[in-house]
């Protein structure tokens, strides 16, 4: 039986209502970059249909250490700088392992 040892990542984010528009372009900006980092397996960016403020990344990582990785990649560390004052709260990030 093979063990997956991958993380599985939700991070929420709530944009002040009216920076939806400013915070879902930055956001789209991230997820390239992250999609190439090593040991990214997956990540979507998702916005709730029934609040636009809510957005959610879905994200797998390979370890733990390559999405404690991700927390020092330049593009990460300047999206937090050009969110900054455009989030209605801090970011929500949890982090799971699969429930087998």
């Amino acid at each position: 039986m093979t063990v997956d040892s991958s993380l599985r990542v939700i991070a929420r984010a709530k944009a002040k209502p009216d920076r939806v528009a400013q915070v879902r372009a930055i956001l789209i900006a991230l997820v390239e970059a992250t999609r190439r980092e090593p040991g990214c397996l997956s990540y979507e960016l998702l916005q709730n249909h029934d609040d636009p403020t809510d957005f959610a990344f879905v994200e797998r990582w390979a370890s733990q250490a390559a999405e404690q990785a991700h927390f020092m990649s330049p593009h990460l560390l300047a999206t937090l700088q050009q969110l900054s004052g455009l989030l209605a709260s801090e970011p929500q990030i949890c982090r799971y392992g699969v429930v087998r």
